[in-house]
């Protein structure tokens, strides 16, 4: 034990921890951030709450460390908003704000609201540090669950509108428990006999599928994903987080399923007669509303938080555990022999048809000179020039249909992040992805609405150095909400329906400038290979404003159903 202020512990136990930057709005923990200088930790100075949560998130989900944000006690309720989307994610994220003053309650203190509760439903803990002897304990007990079991994010509010607790003095150890430094702390197997199962189950079957989940990447089992479905030749589908499992030129990759999709994943999808989902939580936007897989279909399900085994689709054959140490166990238990023969034969040239069509069915638009852009074309361009081992970062809606769907990972360890529901996350995500990863390539792509949320991040990413290329998807609108405005003007349109939706245009690159970015305004199609050539030899944070066509539309999710699939 050593005698010290909880400021110097907290700022030690993030450098034992290896966190490298926390994210915050001032003033908050002033004498931890002191502390935190002399250890090299870097204190990002964000432009608002809400940012420095997304930050911290894309930080977390970029390193698998839980990622630190920082907020006073009048900044808490826009914190909390900003959970939201690592809560949906499952991102450890460790939020810390101050807390109202006992002496001072119910006597209209400045600044003085009660905030704690709105943490409740953002994060998978949420406590008061009310005297400093609980700040050990309760810091250990907030990591811990912030990256056991399936991950989330955890609050802590210190007493003191700045957290002043901490300047307090007392015994603390030298180290917390350092299993709750990263994801997973733990690789628990699962049963062998359900892993036996399990095997006969998907070399039995005719039609069988895997479907990765985020839990894949959490685990760092894409190799052991992609050893299994060559040994059993499964195809394979992923949801958004899982994308890059498997290069998308592998024989047996089909694209990412559900609503931001491939329509040939969700057609291998629902005509698999067994599917296995990894790492999934089975939701509404990987099934594409639990409508594929279709009700009644065989499942096997592995996941390490065994309350998702069942959650959505009965379960013949459940799996908890680890997902690398799981699909270790079904590798090591198969016997030399591969899987195949005429049925699953003919099953994989189904697939790969599907694939095949699809893939058929976009070549014009990919290729398309139009002007405006087709975001199909900026996205194949794209796909031409993204690194090897680069992160693409998404923003949601047309963002992560356009980049899920139709941007090509081909080369070794490639990656998605994306959001999980929030727009305008990608902006300050992206800032949080590089700065865990600061030598590897980060690009971001968002729509002009969802880029507008956070726009003043772009002078914080300059500030920094920190070096992300945002690319905008600059059509003048949100018009993923056309449709919806025009159902509601029943298909009769009029100059104040465009008011709900439509955009001055804006030039991006100019506002980047004056942020201190590069900015780059592409109009035309040929003058895509060279805008991106030019943006990843910047040793800047860059913003590709790619003006496209606000009339061209994702396409809607494949079901099989009226009104649904291609383009």
């Amino acid at each position: 034990m050593t005698r010290q202020s909880g400021a110097r512990f907290i700022a030690q136990t993030f450098h034992q921890y290896g966190v490298t930057h926390v994210f915050l709005v001032p003033a908050i923990l002033l004498k931890a951030c002191a502390e935190m200088e002399s250890m090299g930790i870097t204190r990002v100075v964000a432009h608002g709450e809400k940012s420095t949560a997304y930050m911290a998130d894309g930080y977390a989900r970029a390193s698998g460390r839980p990622g630190v944000c920082l907020a006073q006690h009048i900044g808490g309720s826009n914190l909390a908003a900003g959970l939201r989307d690592a809560y949906l994610a499952g991102s450890p994220v460790f939020a810390v704000t101050g807390g109202p003053i006992t002496a001072t309650r119910y006597r209209h203190a400045y600044q003085d609201l009660e905030h704690f509760s709105q943490f409740d439903v953002t994060t998978k803990f949420n406590a008061r540090v009310d005297d400093i002897s609980r700040l050990s304990d309760l810091m250990q007990t907030a990591l811990r669950e912030a990256v056991t079991g399936s991950p989330g994010p955890v609050h802590l509010e210190i007493r003191g509108h700045h957290a002043e607790l901490t300047l307090a003095e007392t015994d603390f150890p030298e180290a917390i428990d350092p299993r709750w430094s990263a994801v997973p702390p733990f690789r628990p197997r699962a049963e062998d006999a359900s892993v036996a199962e399990a095997l006969k189950a998907l070399e039995l079957a005719e039609r069988p599928i895997i479907v990765a989940g985020g839990g894949v990447c959490w685990s760092g089992a894409q190799a052991e994903v992609a050893q299994l479905a060559e040994r059993l030749q499964i195809p394979v589908a992923t949801s958004l987080n899982a994308k890059g499992t498997l290069v998308e030129t592998h024989p047996l990759a089909v694209g990412v399923c559900g609503t931001y999709s491939r329509a040939c994943a969700n057609q291998a999808v629902a005509e698999a007669d067994l599917v296995m989902f990894i790492g999934s939580h089975t939701g509404g936007q990987v099934t594409t509303n639990w409508k594929v897989p279709r009700p009644g279909t065989r499942i096997i399900h592995l996941d390490i938080d065994p309350a998702e085994i069942g959650r959505n689709y009965a379960t013949e054959i459940a799996l908890v555990g680890d997902a690398r140490t799981v699909l270790r166990q079904m590798l090591d238990a198969l016997p030399a022999r591969r899987a195949g023969g005429e049925v699953r034969e003919r099953w994989l040239q189904t697939v790969r048809d599907h694939v095949t069509h699809w893939r058929s069915s976009l070549e014009a638009l990919a290729d398309s000179d139009a002007v405006p852009m087709r975001p199909e074309r900026v996205c194949r361009e794209l796909s031409a020039v993204l690194p090897e081992g680069a992160v693409l970062v998404s923003d949601t809606g047309h963002s992560g249909i356009w980049t899920g769907a139709l941007v090509e990972f081909t080369r070794p360890g490639q990656r998605m992040i994306r959001c999980a529901g929030s727009l305008g996350w990608a902006l300050p995500g992206a800032i949080g992805v590089k700065c865990a990863l600061p030598d590897t390539p980060v690009i971001a792509f968002a729509g002009d609405g969802g880029f507008y949320y956070h726009l003043a991040e772009l002078e914080t990413a300059a500030r920094y150095g920190i070096n992300v290329i945002f690319l905008v998807n600059n059509n003048s609108s949100l018009n993923q909400e056309i449709p919806l405005i025009d159902d509601a003007y029943a298909q009769k349109p009029t100059q104040g329906s465009r008011d709900l939706w439509g955009f001055r245009d804006v030039n991006f690159a100019t506002i980047a400038e004056q942020m201190g970015c590069l900015g780059i305004r592409v109009e035309r199609p040929d003058q895509l290979p060279g805008a991106f050539a030019k943006a990843l030899a910047a040793r800047r944070p860059v913003v590709l404003d790619v003006v496209t066509d606000h009339r061209a539309m994702a396409p809607k999710a494949w079901t099989g159903l009226p009104g649904g699939g291609g383009h």
